[in-house]
C-alpha cells in the first residue's frame, strides 16, 4: 500500500521562509510591491503563483524565478492526478506512437 504524501503548496514554503527571516506578509508585500491581499492568500495556499509573482518573490529573496514556477507547477500537477478520473485517461487513445 502506498503513502499518500501531502501536498505543499508553494505558498506554505513562502511563509516558512518569511517566518524564519522575522519578515511579515504585509512588510514582504511592500517589498515586492504586490497587494497584502495577494502574499496572504498565496502563503494561505488559496492562490497561484503567477510568473510576475513569481519573478518579484524571486528577486526579493534572491532566488530564482524557476524554482517558484517549477514549485507551483509540480503542486498543481500532483494536485490535479490526484483528483481526475484515471478511467477517462485510460479511454484517450494517444494521436501519436510512442518512440
Amino acid at each position: 500500500m502506498s503513502k499518500k504524501i501531502r501536498l505543499i503548496h508553494p505558498g506554505e514554503h513562502l511563509r516558512e521562509i518569511l517566518d524564519e527571516l522575522g519578515v511579515s506578509q504585509y512588510r514582504f508585500a511592500r517589498v515586492c510591491k504586490i497587494p497584502a491581499s495577494a502574499i496572504c492568500s498565496i502563503c494561505a495556499g488559496k492562490r497561484s503563483i503567477t510568473a510576475g509573482t513569481a519573478i518579484r518573490i524571486a528577486r526579493a529573496l534572491n532566488m530564482t524565478p524557476q524554482f517558484w514556477m517549477n514549485f507551483q507547477a509540480r503542486y498543481d500537477y500532483e494536485l490535479t492526478m490526484n483528483t481526475i478520473n484515471k478511467a477517462d485517461l485510460e479511454e484517450i487513445t494517444p494521436l501519436v506512437p510512442a518512440a
